[in-house]
């Protein structure tokens, strides 16, 4: 059983003020966006993948004035991975990005990802899914959750018991609950933020 990675969301419209868009040179914003037109619903896959790529730029022209106002480097990076805006902030020529952003066991990554979500949905009226990552953190991160898990479901799969495992991120349980998800067991999500835990369940 899985959950959903993402925290409720009042409605807002979270503003950058200050910033003058001329004064500071353009910044790179990538994209990487795929459609599958192989399908018979390829007009509705389209449709939903040109939503999420509107996210991706929202969030992308959010992001850049943030740094323009904090006189941060940084490229932004904007892809549709599955259902959802994956938006990265990324190393540019002019110097790398800050390790300021991503904080303490990413803290001020998740924050700064729920404020660009914010500042989304009052852009597009639709509550958004979108993942930010910052500097690769969250790709590194990831590699290590995978391995931690697989630790966990061999050992589930071996003692026939369930296990439970340590804090994560809603982030960092998604994957969880997928790596367990695809070893064909069972895992459910218990306790309460910060403290909330992925516990794996035999078969």
């Amino acid at each position: 059983m899985t959950e959903q990675d993402t925290s409720p969301v009042e409605q807002g419209s979270p503003t950058v003020e200050g910033s003058s868009r001329q004064d500071v040179p353009a910044r790179k914003v990538s994209k990487d966006v795929a459609t599958d037109a192989s399908t018979d619903d390829k007009s509705s896959a389209t449709t939903h993948t040109s939503l999420l790529e509107r996210e991706g730029e929202v969030a992308a022209d959010f992001l850049e004035q943030l740094l323009d106002i904090a006189d941060m480097d940084g490229d932004i990076d904007v892809d549709v991975d599955g259902d959802r805006a994956a938006v990265a902030i990324v190393d540019s020529e002019e110097g790398r990005v800050s390790r300021r952003l991503v904080g303490s066991d990413g803290k001020v990554l998740e924050a700064l990802q729920e404020l660009t979500r914010l500042a989304v949905q009052a852009s597009t009226g639709e509550r958004s899914r979108l993942m930010l990552d910052v500097a690769g953190y969250r790709a590194e991160r990831r590699a290590a959750v995978v391995t931690i898990a697989q630790s966990a479901i061999a050992t589930v799969k071996s003692t026939q018991e369930k296990v439970a495992m340590d804090a994560m991120t809603a982030f960092e349980r998604k994957v969880v609950h997928d790596q367990v998800l695809a070893a064909g067991l069972v895992s459910e999500s218990e306790g309460v933020e910060p403290q909330r835990h992925v516990v794996i369940l035999p078969a």
